[in-house]
């Protein structure tokens, strides 16, 4: 039988260059996009960090960790809206439950 619900963990990285109303709109964004069909656990942001490598000619990134509860078709969605998304550099959502 499938899993209704799994626990997942997404990463994702803004662009340095966003101000502070601008990085909470996006966080904010993001939360609501799990919230319409899960829960969010947490919502850890990490700040500005240094990147390993340059992305897009930018050597810093706004880090947040985003850690919810939902269907399969969440993370899809999210997945979605992160790549359409001008103000995101990468993400990455990964299961914890495996």
């Amino acid at each position: 039988m499938a899993k209704i619900n799994a626990n997942y963990e997404a990463l994702y990285i803004l662009k340095p260059d966003l101000t502070e109303e601008q990085i909470a709109a996006q966080v904010e964004r993001f939360k609501s996009v799990v919230e319409a069909n899960g829960t969010v656990s947490e919502v850890n942001e990490w700040g500005k960090r240094r990147l390993a490598y340059p992305i897009q000619d930018l050597m810093e990134g706004y880090y947040v960790l985003m850690t919810f509860t939902a269907a399969a078709a969440v993370p899809a969605e999210l997945d979605r809206i992160f790549r359409i998304s001008d103000s995101v550099m990468r993400s990455m959502i990964v299961c914890k439950d495996e």
